[in-house]
């Protein structure tokens, strides 16, 4: 980049760097595969793999890796996934093209006996797609990058996860079969239908999609008029990869925004409720915001000034119906910098030059705090996470290089598997009108992979 920096463009490349650094270390080099969480022997996380291969370009472009370096790390990561068992029994990688949740970070094998997971499979594959759009030369590393990608994104069978129903699945067990949650109501699975609804295999109909739409609220929260979702993490996930800036399904028409602006009005009424403060949590301010889906203090329950408090561990925080037991999440905050900078921006400088949230700190920010747990003079974050969360670590770097360049969001629509599942979904308008002229990132098969195609399946 060039010319003038923007107010605290320094910063945000240090904070992105930092944050960064969780993908340089945390990631099993023989595999690809990040650790969920910066805990010992914690197990790899699907979406903080997908994460980081759509960090590995801005990485490149930005001097934090090389590129040499981050073709490797792709090329290992899909090839892993490829080469991984495929089926029924317990301790496979994946089934019907989709992947466990958590996966041990050694063997790649299912970890916890935790789900098959359509949406952190979404998340991955969105991964596996940026990776096809970045390496796009003819040498043959970069070649089999997008052969393996494509090959990948044409296993993953939708319409099996739709369960003979009309809205997807939350994921299946390979002991008890698919789990009894579709996803229903406005939140991150934006992506994953969109995902679903552009394979060029295994499609979902269109009116799975209009069934989800169905299923949204519309609510007024501290003067915002939105689409409801109570944890700020779900305005923010989709975004990290495609530019809702001017485009529109059939629910945005009709409202007269974009799902750009939906997360703005999201973003300011997070900030609102925070300055009215109506549980009275200490720290809570314009400046001290972002309740989401978070690590917390407990589980544990006590008096606080007089006050009973039950305090959480990890869960769904949200506003303005909770749970919200005082937990701030500040990687939530730098998440809405495409929306809304002029609020972001001052809350990011007080996270990082009032209370010192970076300060003698590797990977950047903590993952939360809370102020009113334990809090005194000499602890003004009260309780800090010990941890780093991969799936925290990642939009902060893609959603500081969407607002400085958009160059994640540029680079995303010459996938035609993307601009494809928009259209499905009814999306018109902007950018939409020119992408055809792109899409050829990810678009052709290689025969070598459709036979590793036929064995896998």
């Amino acid at each position: 980049m060039s010319g003038t920096k923007r107010q605290g463009e320094a910063e945000l490349e240090q904070l992105q760097r930092l944050s960064f650094s969780y993908f340089k270390h945390e990631t099993n080099p023989a595999n690809g595969l990040v650790v969920d969480k910066s805990a010992p022997n914690w197990p790899a996380s699907i979406a903080a793999t997908g994460l980081a291969l759509s960090a590995y370009p801005i990485a490149v472009e930005r001097g934090m890796m090389t590129h040499n370096a981050a073709l490797e790390r792709s090329l290992t990561t899909l090839r892993f996934f490829w080469n991984s068992p495929q089926g029924t029994h317990v301790d496979a990688t994946g089934y019907k093209g989709f992947y466990y949740h958590f996966l041990d970070m050694q063997t790649g094998r299912r970890a916890w006996q935790c789900e098959l997971s359509t949406i952190d499979s979404a998340l991955l594959l969105a991964g596996v797609l940026a990776a096809a759009a970045y390496f796009n030369t003819d040498s043959a590393a970069e070649k089999e990058i997008r052969d393996l990608a494509d090959a990948l994104f044409r296993r993953a069978d939708w319409q099996w996860a739709l369960d003979q129903g009309e809205k997807l699945t939350h994921g299946w067990k390979p002991e008890s079969g698919f789990l009894p949650y579709h996803w229903e109501g406005y939140d991150e699975a934006l992506m994953l239908y969109i995902l679903a609804l552009g394979s060029p295999t295994h499609p979902i109909p269109a009116g799975s999609y209009d069934a989800w739409l169905s299923t949204y609220r519309w609510e007024n929260c501290y003067g915002y008029e939105y689409v409801y979702a109570g944890p700020l993490f779900t305005h923010q996930l989709s975004h990290c990869w495609i530019d809702f800036r001017g485009i529109q399904d059939s629910y945005m028409r009709d409202k007269g925004i974009d799902y750009f602006q939906n997360s703005e009005r999201a973003s300011r009424a997070q900030q609102q409720y925070a300055i009215h403060n109506p549980l009275r949590f200490s720290g809570y301010g314009p400046y001290c915001w972002g309740i989401t889906a978070s690590d917390g203090p407990g589980p544990i329950t006590m008096k606080i000034n007089g006050v009973l408090r039950q305090f959480l561990d990890y869960v769904g925080r949200g506003i303005p119906y909770g749970p919200d037991d005082g937990t701030v999440a500040p990687w939530a905050v730098v998440a809405s910098l495409p929306f809304a900078p002029d609020i972001v921006l001052p809350a990011i400088d007080h996270y990082i030059n009032s209370l010192k949230l970076t300060s003698n700190d590797s990977y950047g920010f903590k993952a939360t705090f809370n102020p009113t747990y334990l809090n005194d003079e000499c602890k003004p974050c009260g309780w800090v996470s010990p941890w780093h969360f991969g799936i925290n670590q990642g939009p902060i770097v893609l959603m500081i290089e969407n607002y400085l360049t958009g160059y994640l969001w540029t680079l995303m629509r010459s996938c035609s598997y993307i601009t494809q599942g928009l259209k499905q979904a009814g999306f018109t308008g902007g950018w939409l009108l020119e992408a055809e002229n792109h899409s050829n990132a990810v678009s052709v098969r290689s025969p070598a992979c459709d036979v590793h195609l036929e064995r896998r399946m």
